[in-house]
C-alpha cells in the first residue's frame, strides 16, 4: 500500500519497463529511418 517503506521492489519493474519502452523507441526511430532505406536511384558517372 502506501505506507510500505520498500519502494526498491516495486520500482525496479517499472525501470526495466522504462528501459524496454526507450530501447524499443530507439530501435523502430533508428529502423525507420535508415535500415528499410531503398534507393533506387541510379549510380552518376562522369562522361567519357
Amino acid at each position: 500500500g502506501r505506507h510500505d517503506p520498500c519502494v526498491g521492489l516495486r520500482a525496479t519493474p517499472i525501470v526495466e519497463a522504462m528501459l524496454a519502452i526507450v530501447l524499443m523507441d530507439h530501435y523502430l526511430r533508428h529502423r525507420g529511418q535508415n535500415a528499410d532505406v531503398k534507393s533506387p536511384t541510379p549510380v552518376i558517372t562522369a562522361p567519357p
